[in-house]
């Protein structure tokens, strides 16, 4: 049971923080990952944090956006910073047992999704 919040519409050049909610304490115990989906697209992976604090990010948010989390409060996060109109997408969380590939098949649990859109 993920949540997604923050999406907004800002300007290119701005930022904004997702959060990414958990019900349970599987944030603290497993990988963690963003994606994002545009319209007509495949769903991308854009990040992960694993359980011991390491990260991976996608080369296409690399030096813009960074993953993170706060386990007491069960909120994983994404800051995204000098944001692009082809940021623009539905952005989602999801949770694995493992770090895996960026497959979305790979993620046990998912949010529903929060939107994104970037305007020039």
């Amino acid at each position: 049971q993920l949540t997604e919040s923050g999406g907004d519409s800002v300007q290119a050049g701005g930022s904004l923080r997702l959060s990414c909610l958990s019900s349970t304490d599987i944030i603290i115990n497993y990988c963690m990952v963003w994606f994002r989906q545009a319209p007509g697209k495949e769903r991308e992976g854009l990040a992960t944090l694993d359980s011991d604090g390491t990260t991976t990010y996608a080369d296409s948010v690399k030096g813009r956006f960074t993953i993170s989390k706060d386990n007491g409060k069960y909120t994983l996060y994404l800051q995204m910073n000098t944001l692009r109109p082809d940021d623009t997408a539905m952005y989602y969380c999801a949770a694995a047992p493992v770090c895996g590939s960026y497959d979305a098949n790979a993620w046990s649990y998912w949010g529903q999704g929060t939107q994104v859109t970037v305007t020039s």
